[in-house]
């Protein structure tokens, strides 16, 4: 028995498939008492059946069945697992089932607009969970909800999420925002199933029938990302006359700049190597050495005081001989250290401090 169940393993989710079939088989007992016996071999050996991807009716009728038979001789089960093999070694394809298996399989291969449109079909299937897609979308898109829509909503939704990302969404409300929904979180002790069920389906076809952006940074990213590698003059330059035309954007554009002045602020000690890794040892010393004032030399000692005392000093004797830097080629060096930031960043490597101003807002 335990050859059949090795190579049973691996096909807990074709059990789950024959359950939903029912597929009549000859025999003295009919397919959904097989299926529950497979269901409970695998059950025994410690497999997860998926059998929550099924039709509610099917769960219920196969659970019932479960419920219904006591004991099964062995070769009777030897022979349902035997058949069952049969049928797994049978099966050429398998394909996902329902739509949302179809939209996984298929990301990056269909459009945007055509995934949207076949998102907002799914969210209308009784056998699709909405949470699960609410629970999959970023912060800054479930914010809006908790900020408009009623407080009791914003409760059902803090409560179906992980504990850690209702923890974070509430930490960004307003005081007062956040104790309401705290307070009518409360109050959901005899809310029903089938309302959270359907709070969730409206959450999701709100959600996901948003016009989608050709960009997905918002402006003042975008922006920022091509200042942060722009010359300080450009830079400068750009900020004053955004400031100009639109304050509210000119402060959200410098915030999200990343530049040389900023690694002492805003980059962890024990990150300095890793950045450092990623840049010439030739623009390391003209970006070091050409760091003469302010913020721009409180970053180079900085950078200096957190690695080997060793490279630290083979630097500054470089840094001694190569004298005064021009300032054309200190902030070529000083960009490609900025970029290099930027790389594990974006890889997600690397994560940046809060500014002051950043935590006060």
């Amino acid at each position: 028995m335990s050859a059949l169940t090795t190579r049973l393993s691996p096909g807990a989710a074709a059990a789950a498939t024959a359950v939903a079939n029912d597929r009549p088989v000859p025999g003295q007992i009919g397919g959904r008492q097989k299926a529950a016996i497979i269901v409970r071999l695998l059950l025994a050996v410690g497999d997860q059946v998926p059998l929550r991807d099924l039709p509610d009716h099917l769960q219920a009728a196969l659970t019932e069945q479960i419920g219904r038979m006591r004991v099964v001789d062995r070769a009777t089960l030897d022979a349902v697992v035997e058949e069952f093999l049969a049928l797994l070694d049978s099966i050429g394809l398998s394909f996902p089932g329902g739509i949302d298996g179809a939209l996984q399989m298929l990301d990056g291969q269909i459009s945007a607009t055509a995934a949207g449109r076949l998102k907002r079909l799914s969210g209308a299937s009784s056998k699709a969970d909405p949470w699960d897609r609410i629970a999959a979308l970023e912060s800054e898109k479930l914010l809006p909800v908790l900020a408009e829509e009623s407080a009791e909503v914003g409760a059902v939704m803090l409560s179906k999420i992980a504990v850690s990302r209702a923890a974070e969404l509430l930490g960004k409300l307003p005081g007062e925002r956040a104790r309401h929904i705290a307070y009518a979180m409360g109050q959901t002790g005899e809310i029903d199933p089938e309302t959270v069920r359907r709070i969730g389906l409206s959450l999701a076809v709100q959600l996901e029938s948003r016009p989608l952006r050709a960009f997905e940074a918002e402006p003042h990213e975008r922006i920022g990302a091509i200042l942060n590698v722009s010359p300080a003059t450009t830079r400068d330059e750009v900020l004053s006359g955004l400031a100009e035309a639109d304050q509210g954007l000119a402060e959200r554009v410098r915030k999200s700049i990343f530049t040389f002045a900023d690694i002492a602020e805003r980059i962890e000690g024990r990150d300095i190597s890793r950045v450092i890794r990623g840049v010439e040892q030739a623009a390391l010393v003209n970006a070091l050495a050409g760091a003469r004032t302010g913020a721009d030399a409180a970053s180079a000692e900085f950078i200096l005081a957190n690695m080997s005392q060793r490279m630290a000093a083979t630097l500054r004797d470089e840094m001694a001989e190569r004298g005064k830097v021009r300032e054309k080629d200190a902030e070529a060096a000083m960009t490609s250290i900025v970029s290099a930031v930027r790389t594990l960043v974006d890889a997600g490597e690397l994560v940046l401090r809060m500014t002051a101003d950043a935590e006060e807002d």
